[in-house]
């Protein structure tokens, strides 16, 4: 399985979660998980799908062990950070540590994808080109 591939299946997962987290939030008029579900959403759909279409246009680094530890530790931490951030807004004081690790893994993953941007193109670029055609 590629990274952009993963970071695809990650994204649908967490659009359905929030979604899901919403339509509860909505019906039973309790909104107080909100900043979670802003959570999942933004770093859950936003950002993983984001990312699948980085990795996607670029073919070597779609199928690197790095990329793909990236997509994971970003999505376990967003997991956490999601379920940390709720139990947070629910009153749960216990969560705080844990919402504290799960920002740092998120962190750590972001500054892996900040490597990927900002290293030399030729390091991006050792694989095949995408290449895009029109369509007939």
């Amino acid at each position: 399985m590629s990274a952009s591939s993963l970071s695809f299946r990650f994204a649908v997962i967490c659009v359905i979660a929030g979604m899901v987290m919403g339509i509860g939030m909505a019906a039973t008029q309790d909104h107080s998980i909100m900043p979670a579900h802003a959570h999942l959403n933004l770093l859950g759909w936003v950002s993983l799908f984001l990312f699948g279409i980085y990795y996607e246009r670029r073919p070597a680094l779609d199928v690197s062990r790095l990329a793909m530890i990236q997509v994971v530790l970003w999505s376990v931490g967003t997991i956490v950070l999601t379920i940390a951030v709720a139990a947070l807004h629910l009153g749960y004081s216990a969560a705080d540590p844990l919402a504290a690790i799960a920002s740092l893994a998120v962190l750590a993953a972001m500054l892996i994808f900040a490597y990927f941007v900002f290293r030399p193109a030729r390091a991006v670029e050792s694989g095949p080109a995408a290449r895009m055609s029109p369509a007939e």
